[in-house]
């Protein structure tokens, strides 16, 4: 049985490393990732990672794994910011406030499909100016939802949060490998 990974995101190579699981393939899906009107962020989380999902082909005895994450404030969804400006704005928003980071898990062999969605609960400090500038400046902000990373420099701006980290990076580890587990998956850890 082979592993196809859905996603090209190095983080998630990185937890499934951290489980002692190399990927047999990496494939990332091409899809819309904009929200719908009105939708909420974990549903509209869960939707792109179904979309992803239903939008890789895999031979029918390859497990594919694909996963959304997404910042929340409120009923606010805070995808990946286009530029830097809207990572600035992102980035302000969420100076000094609790937010939730939340990761959809989808797993699928043939015609069964398995699916975990994590949340954690996230505090940022209060921002000034110029740590928003000076992060702006590194680059880090580029494809992260919410415009931060828990896992780099965005690390010095969260003074507490609840859940778990490896879903804050993209891909929750308990989780996911629960998800590998009832599917079939063996791996020696």
């Amino acid at each position: 049985m082979r592993l196809i990974l859905g996603s090209g995101s190095p983080r998630r190579q990185e937890v499934l490393a951290q489980l002692g699981i190399t990927p047999d393939g990496v494939v990332a899906a091409d899809i819309d990732e904009t929200p719908l009107t009105g939708e909420q962020p974990r549903p509209y989380c869960e939707r792109v990672t179904r979309a992803k999902l239903d939008a890789i082909s895999t031979d029918p005895d390859d497990l594919l794994l694909c996963a959304d994450t997404t910042v929340a404030l409120g009923r606010r969804i805070l995808g990946k910011p286009a530029d830097a400006g809207e990572a600035a704005a992102f980035l302000h928003k969420l100076s000094g406030r609790r937010h939730d980071v939340i990761t959809s898990v989808a797993l699928r062999r043939g015609g069964q499909v398995w699916t975990r969605t994590q949340v954690s609960a996230v505090k940022m400090k209060r921002l000034s100016d110029d740590e928003v500038n000076l992060y702006l400046a590194s680059g880090e902000w580029q494809g992260k939802a919410g415009g931060y990373a828990i896992q780099g420099l965005g690390a010095a701006f969260i003074p507490w949060m609840q859940g778990s980290y490896t879903g804050m990076m993209g891909l929750p580890a308990m989780e996911t490998a629960a998800l590998l587990r009832a599917a079939g998956y063996r791996w020696s850890v």
